[in-house]
């Protein structure tokens, strides 16, 4: 198995963890928090796929993803107690998803021939942050990408630094692997040191 299809299994795993522990903690039924894990793992490469104009979109094209949110789903709901034990390593699945789902939104636009810099990161990013843009749009929440840490912009360093890669080496392979490691340093080092982007404060009594 090649490293970014693994590390793409994992991030898998990881959003529908997040997913389903969003469900479970706004009293979802089992239905709610498959469906919540479901879109959080694969929801950002079908707006990908639809963007790209693609017949049918890969997630429902071949079931793997969304078997293996499935069975993430059920395993959350079986040991809940544990998974809130370990928020930590559920963060740092995160990460290693998004990373892995950055470089493959990048890689993807590149194979339908869509070369554009802003277009690639725009798939790049959305690929990445967009099942839980999804999910929390479904449980009215501001999404997580517009309030905590720095995120989508980790998603956007990783993106720019693929085209970078791409430009100077003509390796898609190679760049995507470039773009997975500045992504995840990016998102990991955030998190670690707390890193938030500037905020407008409010008015008071306005």
């Amino acid at each position: 198995m090649e490293f970014l299809s693994l590390m793409e299994i994992i991030g898998t795993v990881a959003f529908a963890v997040s997913g389903a522990l969003v469900a479970i903690e706004k009293e979802l039924d089992y239905y709610g928090i498959v469906f919540l894990a479901i879109i959080t793992a694969v929801g950002g490469g079908i707006l990908r796929d639809l963007l790209i104009d693609l017949p049918l979109p890969l997630a429902l094209e071949n079931p793997l993803y969304v078997l293996i949110s499935i069975a993430t789903a059920a395993v959350v709901i079986l040991f809940y107690k544990k998974f809130v034990k370990y928020q930590n390593i559920i963060l740092f699945f995160d990460a290693i998803g998004l990373a892995a789902f950055t470089a493959i939104g990048a890689e993807a636009a590149l194979t339908h021939d869509v070369y554009m810099p802003f277009v690639v990161i725009t798939l790049a990013v959305l690929t990445g942050t967009g099942g839980g843009i999804l999910r929390d749009v479904f449980v009215k929440e501001i999404p997580f990408v517009f309030r905590k840490e720095v995120y989508a912009v980790a998603c956007i360093l990783g993106a720019a630094v693929f085209m970078g890669a791409y430009h100077l080496l003509n390796q898609g392979r190679v760049s995507m692997y470039i773009c997975f490691g500045v992504t995840l340093a990016v998102r990991l080092i955030a998190v670690k040191m707390n890193w938030h982007l500037a905020k407008v404060k409010r008015i008071e009594g306005k």
